[in-house]
């Protein structure tokens, strides 16, 4: 039977006061004796005492409950995280299962391509020694029209002589022979070509996977160890297009980036046998007006499909690293083309983004770009920052550039389709690149890129 506490305190008060009624004591003669009577204050005092101490009971079990149902709580958390722990366990390994098979997958085909490639090199050599063992017969055919010529080994008088006809028939089909070997070696020298470059993609591809399979276990490991509500990373974004090709994108066109110590950006790729450039600038057509603010310059403008100047801020974040490539393409209206390379360095905006080819080359077609040794500082109309005191040279070209002097080269000048205007002072301010063209020669496309200096050791 259970008793309420308070019903419990009131008892024991009223049996602790109890000692307070009268009480009679009586002699060994029967007379009655002086009744004693407990001190009011005492039996205050014992009551106070004993409501304290059921007080700070039905605290104490009300703590207690209250614990209780805490740790029903964090019971009811831990089995639904250990549950969860187990569903993700049981994911990783089938997901480390499927990777192993794709991989396996990959390291068949690799080796198939490698079977064919083997074979491939086999057949060529063989047309090689096919080929040597011709001109064998060839250095002896002639040797004998050698002879033939100076009457050596002929009997005439005998009816024993060899028709030359027959001979230049002879050697015809030979040279012909060997013409068509050799068109098989270039074919089976191609399809060489091709293949090496696909087990080069796949070997890029096995290798980025392999890397991403090693960091997602390494995230789920740590997952594991620390919360079961962090999830996986996702894989980090390539810094350049060259990252991007080295994983396996062989395509030209848009793709996201994200240098380091920068937000994510859209960019275009030129993905060539070799590597990935990251192109900067572009013009094809005069669709966009180039002759923009500093503002413009410093953050880009234009349609990536297109014409387009990616942006200073962003090219320094790509080439800040050091060791970048920068890569000039320029055709005229004739569809003559020239490509020039630059290693180079470019400082950030407390320089005003200065571009420092960082060598010189021996060939005229090179210095119409500086090659200060401080670095040339990045120039538009509303911020003079070129190397002429008497005028602001991005005013006189238009467009922004790295003028050092007001007459050496401008790719983002104004575009003009042939004919060029007439006055002169108008021709200067076309895009042109004075040691190729001339300075009064616009010229028809542009392309500037970067890319790390490794590609060219690949190259």
């Amino acid at each position: 039977m259970k008793v309420p506490l308070a019903n419990l305190l009131c008892i024991t008060v009223l049996a602790s006061s109890g000692s307070s009624f009268p009480m009679e004591r009586r002699g060994a003669a029967g007379k009655e004796k002086k009744v004693q009577y407990a001190a009011w204050d005492d039996v205050n005092v014992l009551a106070h005492g004993l409501l304290q101490l059921g007080q700070g009971l039905k605290e104490h079990v009300d703590k207690t409950k209250g614990q209780m149902r805490d740790i029903t709580i964090k019971m009811k958390v831990f089995n639904v995280t250990v549950s969860e722990l187990g569903k993700l366990t049981q994911r990783l390994l089938e997901d480390n299962e499927a990777l192993k098979a794709k991989a396996k997958n990959l390291e068949d085909h690799e080796n198939q391509i490698l079977n064919v490639s083997t074979d491939l090199q086999e057949r060529t050599q063989e047309l090689v020694r096919d080929r040597q063992k011709d001109h064998e017969k060839m250095n002896k055919l002639e040797e004998k029209v050698d002879g033939m010529m100076q009457g050596e080994g002929l009997e005439v008088g005998n009816g024993n002589s060899t028709d030359p006809r027959n001979i230049q028939l002879m050697l015809e089909a030979q040279n012909k022979r060997i013409d068509d070997l050799v068109e098989r070696i270039k074919q089976q020298q191609e399809k060489l070509d091709k293949q090496n470059m696909r087990i080069r993609t796949l070997q890029n591809q096995i290798h980025m996977r392999n890397e991403r399979s090693s960091h997602r276990l390494k995230d789920d490991d740590v997952h594991l160890n620390t919360s079961s509500e962090q999830r996986d990373s996702p894989v980090a974004v390539a810094s350049d297009c060259h990252e991007l090709f080295m994983r396996g994108e062989t395509t030209s066109g848009l793709y996201t980036i994200q240098p380091a110590d920068s937000q994510p950006f859209e960019v275009y790729c030129e993905m060539t046998p070799d590597g990935g450039w990251t192109v900067i600038q572009r013009r094809q057509d005069g669709s966009i007006d180039f002759d923009q603010l500093w503002q413009a310059y410093q953050t880009g403008f234009g349609s990536l499909n297109g014409e387009f100047w990616l942006g200073l801020e962003k090219i320094y974040s790509l080439s800040k690293r050091g060791n970048y490539i920068l890569k000039v393409q320029f055709s005229d209206w004739r569809d003559e083309s020239q490509t020039i390379k630059y290693p180079f360095r470019m400082n950030g905006e407390e320089k005003n983004y200065s571009l420092q080819i960082l060598e010189s080359s021996a060939g005229n077609l090179e210095t119409s770009l500086s090659t200060e040794a401080s670095g040339v500082p990045f120039s538009t109309r509303d911020k003079d920052n070129d190397q002429k005191n008497d005028l602001n040279c991005a005013k006189q070209l238009s467009g922004g550039w790295w003028f050092s002097n007001c007459g050496r080269s401008n790719l983002n000048g104004r575009y003009f389709v042939t004919p060029a205007p007439k006055q002169r002072h108008q021709r200067k301010q076309g895009v042109f690149w004075k040691t190729w063209r001339g300075r009064y020669y616009p010229l028809k496309t542009t392309t500037m890129m970067i890319a790390p200096v490794e590609i060219e050791n690949k190259s």
